[in-house]
């Protein structure tokens, strides 16, 4: 559910936003009280923990479905004595409202279009990622990207990173598609499902990047009021096509199963999921590209269980718990040395899942972030995101 950076230019435009965080960023990094603070450590940020204490004996995870099976958890909970309990969030809004419940949560593994609001809300804390042993293999992009990190001080540590894909039933969709166009035309009316994130807003976005180029879109999330108004009408016309928006993975998935949906915009995990119970489909990236998540997981301001949450996340870091999570999910690990750990679970899927890729795949996905005011080209005249979750509601009906 769920992105990330790497040595794109792309994240160039999370600079600002950045930016007019810092401030508030700046006075967000708190230590874990129970582990054994110190000054100042690798990373930057104030009183941030030298060494990882006792485990408390708990951990409460907010996590994208998927992100918490038992082939890891169990193991991390005989080897740490940390029992973990888990809350599957079906969009970024929801991850963010869950973290400000009040209801305990220690670790959210957030998306970069809820990484920043958890930052500038004060809602995660700074963390030490020389506390991570495996920190030190991620690909570099991914350790200090701005949608985790503000001022070289670390508030999460990143996980993995995947596009959203369009999933078709290959029985029932024909000739295969091969352009987003599919999903806003009526030709499988009433077998559609998309999303219900306000965030799928920039994936009409970039379908009118090819498709209506005198709108001159050049960033998904960054869109004027006329390119921003193109994005709502499309999304508007499509409603009718739709069978449902799905809010969990789960949700899809039946959709699938049960024949209500033929195609619609998904994530590789759906995808696993209906080829291991035997479902007629496929997904690819059609010809505009896609948008995509790269996720980190982030420490809760008030977390009763650092210690345990440290251990998770050095735990999800290393090469064998990445690989595994990256060939259940359909992503691609952070970790440089899980590709070799792909592979000897199931030959290929280094590969099939790009954790070997050049530097031109990771660029060509466009990374959910938060819409900002700012447009990043010297305008801030670019639609916030509470623009986008109006619209959304109006677009639902």
């Amino acid at each position: 559910m769920r992105n990330v950076g790497r040595r794109r230019a792309g994240w160039a435009a999370f600079a600002a936003l950045a930016a007019s965080l810092a401030f508030v960023a700046a006075g967000c990094g708190g230590s874990s009280s129970s582990s054994k603070g110190g000054t100042t450590a690798a990373g930057g940020g104030p009183n941030l923990p030298q060494s990882i204490g006792k485990g408390e004996g708990k951990l409460s995870l907010v996590a994208w479905e998927g992100y918490a099976q038992p082939q890891w958890v169990k193991p991390f909970e005989q080897q740490t004595g940390c029992k973990v309990s888990r809350k599957y969030a079906g969009s970024s809004d929801e991850m963010v409202t869950l973290m400000r419940s009040g209801a305990g949560y220690d670790l959210v593994s957030a998306s970069g279009d809820a990484s920043l609001r958890l930052i500038s809300g004060g809602d995660v804390q700074a963390v030490n990622p020389a506390l991570i042993p495996d920190y030190a293999n991620f690909i570099p992009a991914l350790k200090s990207p701005p949608h985790n990190t503000v001022k070289g001080v670390h508030y999460g540590i990143s996980l993995q990173w995947g596009p959203n894909t369009l999933l078709y039933n290959t029985k029932s969709v024909s000739p295969a598609p091969t352009s987003w166009k599919v999903l806003y035309e009526p030709t499988y009316k009433g077998k559609i499902t998309v999303p219900d994130n306000p965030i799928q807003i920039a994936d009409a976005a970039l379908y009118l990047m090819k498709a209506q180029p005198d709108l001159k879109i050049t960033d998904p999330y960054e869109l004027n009021q006329a390119q921003f108004d193109a994005a709502v009408k499309l999304l508007k016309q499509q409603k009718p096509l739709v069978k449902k928006y799905w809010a969990l993975a789960s949700d899809e998935i039946d959709l699938f199963k049960n024949g209500d949906a033929v195609i619609g915009a998904s994530w590789p995990y759906q995808t696993n999921t209906l080829i291991a119970a035997k479902a007629p489909v496929k997904d690819m990236i059609p010809s505009e590209g896609a948008t995509g998540w790269a996720d980190t997981w982030m420490l809760a301001k008030g977390s009763k269980h650092p210690n345990c949450a440290y251990e998770w996340m050095k735990w999800v870091s290393t090469p064998k718990v990445q690989a595994q999570q990256a060939i259940y999910f359909g992503e691609t690990p952070a970790n440089t040395k899980a590709c070799a750990e792909m592979d000897k679970l199931s030959k290929g899927s280094c590969a099939q899942y790009h954790g070997d890729a050049p530097a031109s795949y990771f660029n060509s996905i466009k990374f959910w972030k938060t819409p900002v005011a700012d447009c990043g080209n010297g305008k801030t005249d670019c639609m916030d995101y509470n623009a986008w979750q109006k619209a959304w509601t109006e677009i639902k009906g």
